[in-house]
């Protein structure tokens, strides 16, 4: 089957990306949802030869293409809110295709969400957008390079709203499922780092007590259960190198806790995965880059890096 490549954001390097990626024969099939004009003009704009098909194709220059209508023009680097609907479109399309088996999972190009709440629709992100669409309870986001993962126990909120989100059961649940789908990365039970959430971890209440009445009892539950957890951590110190010897995976209370630091360590080398959802997920770690769009001056190494952990994990969970 093949992979589902959303192009996201039309006025973005999306389209780039899915054409600049077929220049070269590969191994794998990749249908690309997206209107067959924006791909056809950029690679005009780009002045790469591509060919459409409404087939599975691994050839130079080619695509398979799963076409879906934009309602308006889009113009490098120009976002319009009316195509809103439209970049929605490609993930509920390619979300029904993964759920009735026509596709062995997504690949997700980037999208704005701000222009997609200034069209009047309220959406936080592709993570919870995958999880309400395939009625998933809770995933799990997740970023990796090839020797760091994070993970977060709260995705996109406002900072403000974070402690609220962060209560024993959200805790307990988003560790199982990092300790449950980590077989899709190796087969081992993982090591998870737990950051605290305050400064210092709280300084014994000093500073917070989250790590007092939430996160340790957690942590001392799962550890009787059979998990293989560490701290609270304060966050200041647990991306050191003495912190991580043997650690599997960081789990970050909040969005900017973490991926600052694997972003700062392994930018345009990174994927985001979704745990949790019944199928595979996994991103390029950037955003729209409009300022790159149509200039072909664009680097495919955090692609190629979603690209191969969605071959790992295909790999993987047929093995489980």
């Amino acid at each position: 089957m093949s992979i589902a490549y959303t192009s996201g954001e039309p006025s973005g390097i999306g389209p780039d990306i899915a054409i600049i990626f077929a220049q070269k024969k590969r191994v794998n099939d990749l249908q690309v949802y997206c209107d067959p004009d924006i791909l056809l003009k950029r690679a005009k704009t780009l002045n790469l030869p591509l060919t459409l098909c409404e087939k599975p194709t691994m050839s130079a220059g080619e695509l398979s293409i799963f076409p879906l209508k934009a309602h308006r023009e889009a113009i490098p680097g120009k976002l319009n809110p009316d195509n809103a609907e439209y970049v929605l479109s490609l993930l509920q399309h390619a979300t029904k295709n993964c759920l009735e088996n026509h596709s062995s999972g997504i690949l997700t190009g980037p999208i704005n969400k701000a222009i997609i709440n200034e069209a009047g629709i309220l959406f936080s992100g592709h993570t919870e957008y995958f999880a309400e669409l395939s009625n998933t309870p809770k995933t799990v986001m997740l970023l990796a390079t090839s020797n760091l993962k994070v993970a977060l126990a709260t995705t996109h909120l406002a900072l403000k709203d974070v402690p609220k989100n962060i209560t024993k059961e959200s805790l307990i649940e988003v560790i199982s499922i990092i300790n449950k789908d980590y077989k899709f990365f190796e087969n081992k039970k993982p090591k998870i780092l737990v950051c605290g959430l305050n400064p210092h971890a709280g300084e014994n209440g000093h500073l917070g007590d989250e790590e007092i009445t939430t996160i340790s009892p957690v942590i001392n539950q799962l550890n009787k259960d059979g998990f293989n957890l560490v701290g609270p951590v304060p966050a200041d110190t647990a991306f050191t190198k003495d912190s991580l010897e043997e650690i599997d995976v960081v789990l970050a209370m909040y969005h900017d806790q973490g991926l600052p630091v694997l972003k700062a360590s392994g930018f345009k080398n990174a994927a985001n995965i979704t745990l949790g959802l019944p199928f595979i997920r996994t991103s390029v770690d950037h955003g729209t880059a409009l300022d790159l769009a149509g200039t072909g001056n664009i680097d495919l190494g955090s692609f190629n890096c979603a690209l191969s952990f969605f071959e790992k994990i295909s790999r993987n969970g047929s093995q489980a």
